[in-house]
């Protein structure tokens, strides 16, 4: 099955799109990479999923990839005697590590890492913002507020620190827990919530051991502000617009999307924007026309892929989501302005062999109008590399490894097979030239052009370009 965009989509699997069947409807609506919320998935339903996908997979003859989201430390105050209470703006009010039940003057904060590190000034964020408090006073025991906007807090609410820097790493138990599991279970990406620094990266690497790939969720101020060395550490981005509109003025929000996509792009790592897309679809056949914009602006910047949450996973209408999504993206990149903008944002290769090459690629591909750039890889880094070209022509990557193709359902305009591995020269181009056949994307007499690398099977050797003509003799194979 061809994709008529470039731009990738992720469906987030739930209750309303858990069974095989529709998993099946999903894909074929246009879903590329199914996400596993490991906030909301036991181990034993994640296992059924994977299993699930896989056999989509099977069945349809073409990668899919799977996001396991890794829940993240949870902060949230203590309860209350009467379950909630009523504050008003100026009073002050105190979190604690007094276990007792609260009232309207102190609540129980369970967590002394946010009692240690909370500074006089800080603010902390209750209930995704609906409450705002400053900190006037702390002890290490207790951090004396004064509230500054918002009336109510209740039982278990979440806590949000935009103006502090917690000394604790981004994995909790339970994500250590849910990494081996997912690991286990061979998922292809694991996403990182409440990234603070690059730091946060070294232990979820250091189980992973290359089994998965770490995409970092980008949503908090601090991860914004270190975000270069994130990038570096990172295989993959994730633009989490929903905690970080909490954590920022939500005016800021657009602008750095834009800053994260871009950044991520120079870099050559994918980059997905997610959170409340096409949220009105969750209980509506239909999205909003600012819903549609905003989906649109997502691909206008070249983002590898747009990602859909409770509209696939709890949604009335979870295929109907994606296939809007589908119709936007098509719409969009055939747009006159698309590839104007697209082009206008490309920055210069790095200095290195294998960029120069898959630069090359794109500019011959342009110059001669190929049909196609297809690019010999075994881990994926070819693919990865034209990709952040953004090139016209379709890019078609070949791999001998079915884990490389699943990684590369998330990079932007990158169609993946899965081939055994080129016996020589001439099976490199002749096979390159009949599964592009094959896949609809060049007739004999079109020529397309071969990215690979010399040695054959030498990893990151990408080193070789070759025009090749798509003879009539591919029709007879």
């Amino acid at each position: 099955m061809r994709r008529s965009r470039k731009v990738k989509i992720l469906a987030t699997s739930g209750p309303a799109s858990s069974d095989e069947a529709m998993i099946a409807k999903l894909f074929d609506a246009g879903t590329d990479v199914f996400r596993i919320n490991m906030s909301h998935t036991d181990h034993d339903l994640m296992r059924t999923l994977v299993a699930r996908i896989r056999s989509v997979e099977e069945k349809a003859g073409r990668p899919i990839g799977i996001l396991a989201d890794l829940q993240g430390p949870k902060l949230r105050v203590g309860k209350f005697k009467n379950t909630k209470e009523e504050l008003s703006i100026g009073q002050t009010f105190t979190l604690d590590d007094n276990p007792e039940l609260g009232d309207a003057t102190r609540v129980h904060l369970p967590h002394p890492e946010i009692l240690a590190a909370v500074e006089a000034g800080d603010r902390l964020l209750i209930d995704d913002g609906k409450l705002a408090l400053k900190a006037v006073k702390t002890d290490k025991r207790s951090i004396q507020c004064v509230v500054v906007a918002g009336t109510w807090i209740s039982d278990k609410k979440g806590v949000s620190l935009p103006d502090t820097d917690l000394p604790v790493g981004a994995l909790t138990d339970k994500d250590r827990k849910d990494l081996d599991a997912v690991l286990e279970a061979g998922v292809d990406w694991v996403a990182l919530s409440f990234i603070q620094r690059p730091e946060d990266l070294a232990e979820a690497r250091k189980i992973a051991r290359g089994r998965a790939l770490l995409m970092s969720k980008i949503e908090k101020p601090q991860a914004v502000t270190r975000l270069a060395e994130i990038i570096e550490l990172s295989d993959a981005l994730m633009v989490a617009r929903g905690d970080l509109g909490v954590e920022m003025p939500i005016e800021a929000v657009p602008g750095i999307q834009k800053q994260i996509t871009r950044a991520a792009r120079r870099a050559g790592k994918p980059v997905v924007v997610a959170t409340q897309m096409l949220e009105s679809m969750i209980t509506s056949p239909v999205p909003t026309r600012a819903e549609v914009s905003d989906v649109a602006t997502a691909i206008f910047e070249g983002a590898d892929a747009v990602m859909l949450s409770a509209e696939s996973a709890a949604g009335q209408y979870p295929v109907e989501a994606v296939a809007r999504m589908n119709r936007i993206a098509e719409e969009v990149e055939s747009d006159p302005n698309y590839r104007a903008i697209i082009t206008g944002q490309r920055t210069p290769p790095e200095q290195t062999g294998a960029d120069a090459i898959a630069d090359a690629a794109r500019q011959i591909a342009e110059t001669l109008e190929l049909s196609a750039i297809i690019c010999w890889t075994g881990s994926g880094s070819t693919g990865l590399r034209v990709s952040r070209e953004r090139p016209k022509s379709p890019i078609i990557a070949l791999s001998p490894n079915i884990d490389t193709g699943r990684r590369l359902s998330l990079a932007w305009g990158v169609h993946c097979v899965i081939t055994e591995d080129a016996h020589n020269m001439s099976d490199v181009v002749s096979r390159a030239c009949r599964l592009a056949f094959r896949d609809g994307f060049a007739k004999p007499g079109q020529r397309v052009i071969v990215v690979a690398g010399l040695p054959l099977g030498t990893p990151g050797a990408t080193n070789m370009l070759r025009i090749a003509f798509v003879g009539n003799d591919v029709e007879d194979l």
